[in-house]
């Protein structure tokens, strides 16, 4: 009798071990690149009336948006390594698009694996090298193309027709569908190339927005008269910095020989059209031929040349946004058409944000709000209620460790972020961080946009521009949201720039991060003549 219950009891635990394992979520992240939260209508930004996302929008309404999400550099490959590794670029030796990321470290991913999990990733990796701690995988080589796109699988590397947003989609599909292990529950990574640059649009929405003009960010004309010199020396101005031909298409052919505007410009329309088909380029010049031609008559100069390069860059930016869109609402209609809606946490974020016109600006880098901020959205059927927002500081950091908490895998000690599984649960922690950190590295690069890292509380913004002079920049982000006006050395804010500054050393001591550049021009001048 004894021995039947001691079985009884073994078998019985076997099945509760069994039981907990088939319940454990399946995880799907959606990824994209350089999508900026006021580009999607949740976000509530002044793009909201032109109703961008209405895919993403229903999202945020069944899940959790967080307001207050925040990248810890601003850029591509680095936000990556900071997602996969749970700690920030100092930790994970990915400091800039030229580093080469270390795929032997230690991962969610592996971690996964290794608690039962099938892992998958679909997309952009940007990473360099063959991907790590995933069952199945094809990654775009770099950047990508947006049309006909080379794919790099573990066996080898192919091109597939169509355009890039489609072709990712339909092999997650695929995965989803035929490739699956059905008896393991799964995280899979579907990691979109747009709305990168050059903002090439699948030729179904090449006529997108044609009928509207497009709200202008209030700050389009910025001057930058109250920040550092930084922000001055810069090239990312859609004025100054924004080709007419390879940026905004403006009688691009393939056969284009014309030099760029500026010494660093990205070619990849360019490059783009030379892979398009025949069919492909016919109705790619006859949405943008007339358009070109109307602009050439139009002979504008000044501020009207600045709103009409906004207008035909915004556009493309949005029909790029809009396939994004789409492919979420696709894979969400395959895991409902597979069952598996319901035991499976949809996540939408993108690498960080991007200038849309603010600031007169485009691309990303700057620790300014707009750059800095994330979108993360997360749908969580039975966790997290639907339609809620949270407001706690949260950063790409977090995501590792909560994946690993969502799955119920171990979260390693030196991991340096935090499972955000309690907010998503409703909870709020006393002891939740009161500041995010943040450390930019790319200079000298495209865009020169030098090296800064700074704090960001609720409330207040401090930045240090430490690679030439010392520059720094103060923000009260409630009065002044638009970060207009630096209040950094005015007396009246004396106590206010010592208290940042003491929180933004512990920051940077809690992190360990002492890495400022231990070469430094004399001055903003110097490195301007250097430039010349």
């Amino acid at each position: 009798m004894k021995r039947f219950v001691t079985l009884f009891t073994l078998f019985a635990g076997l099945l509760t071990v069994a039981e907990a394992k088939s319940e454990r979520p399946n995880i799907l992240f959606v990824f994209t690149d350089d999508h900026a939260p006021h580009a999607i209508g949740a976000y509530n930004g002044w793009l909201k009336s032109v109703n961008p996302t209405p895919v993403i929008d229903k999202l945020a309404r069944e899940g959790m948006l967080f307001e207050k999400s925040f990248c810890s550099n601003s850029i591509c490959g680095p936000s990556r390594a900071v997602i996969l590794s749970g700690k920030h670029s100092h930790k994970n030796g990915f400091m800039n698009n030229g580093n080469s990321f270390d795929w032997n470290q230690q991962i969610f991913p592996k971690i996964l694996r290794k608690n039962g999990y099938q892992t998958a990733l679909y997309g952009k990796s940007h990473l360099k090298g063959k991907p790590q701690g995933f069952d199945d995988w094809a990654v775009l080589p770099g950047q990508g193309l947006y049309y006909n796109p080379d794919m790099i699988f573990a066996d080898g590397r192919r091109r597939i027709d169509g355009y890039c947003t489609d072709v990712v989609t339909d092999l997650a599909v695929n995965w989803l569908k035929d490739k699956r292990d059905k008896s393991k529950p799964f995280v899979m990574m579907v990691q979109h190339k747009a709305p990168h640059r050059n903002w090439m649009p699948a030729l179904r929405h090449l006529d997108l927005y044609d009928d509207i003009t497009i709200p202008e960010p209030p700050t389009l004309f910025d001057k930058w008269e109250d920040n550092a010199p930084p922000a001055r020396h810069q090239e990312l101005e859609i004025d100054r910095h924004m080709d007419l031909n390879y940026d905004l298409f403006v009688d691009l052919t393939p056969e284009f020989n014309q030099p760029p505007s500026q010494k660093r410009q990205d070619r990849s329309a360019w490059h783009n059209m030379k892979r398009m088909s025949k069919e492909q380029l016919t109705k790619w010049r006859a949405a943008y031929g007339p358009k070109d031609e109307a602009f050439h008559k139009a002979k504008l100069k000044g501020k009207d040349l600045v709103r009409w390069k906004f207008q035909r860059y915004a556009k493309n930016y949005l029909r790029c946004v809009k396939g994004v869109d789409e492919s979420i609402g696709r894979l969400q209609d395959t895991l409902k058409e597979l069952g598996l809606d319901d035991n499976t946490v949809v996540i939408y974020s993108s690498d960080q944000g991007f200038y849309i016109g603010d600031h007169g600006w485009y691309d990303k880098r700057w620790m300014y709000e707009e750059s800095l901020m994330m979108p993360f959205i997360v749908k969580w059927p039975g966790v997290t209620k639907p339609g809620s927002r949270n407001r706690n500081l949260i950063q790409n950091l977090d995501y590792a460790e909560t994946f690993l908490e969502m799955a119920g895998a171990p979260i390693p000690s030196d991991m340096q972020g935090r499972s955000l599984v309690p907010l998503l649960k409703g909870q709020k922690p006393d002891d939740w961080r009161k500041g995010i950190y943040y450390h930019y590295y790319e200079y000298p690069s495209v865009h020169m946009v030098p090296r800064h890292y700074g704090i960001r509380t609720q409330r207040y913004k401090l930045m240090h521009f430490y690679q030439f002079g010392n520059e720094w920049e103060l923000y009260d982000l409630k009065s002044d949201p638009d970060e207009l006006t630096n209040l950094y050395g005015k007396p009246e804010h004396a106590k206010l720039q010592k208290r940042m500054k003491n929180r933004l050393a512990k920051l940077q001591q809690h992190y360990e991060d002492n890495s400022d550049i231990s070469e430094k021009p004399d001055s903003w001048k110097s490195q301007m003549r250097a430039e010349k």
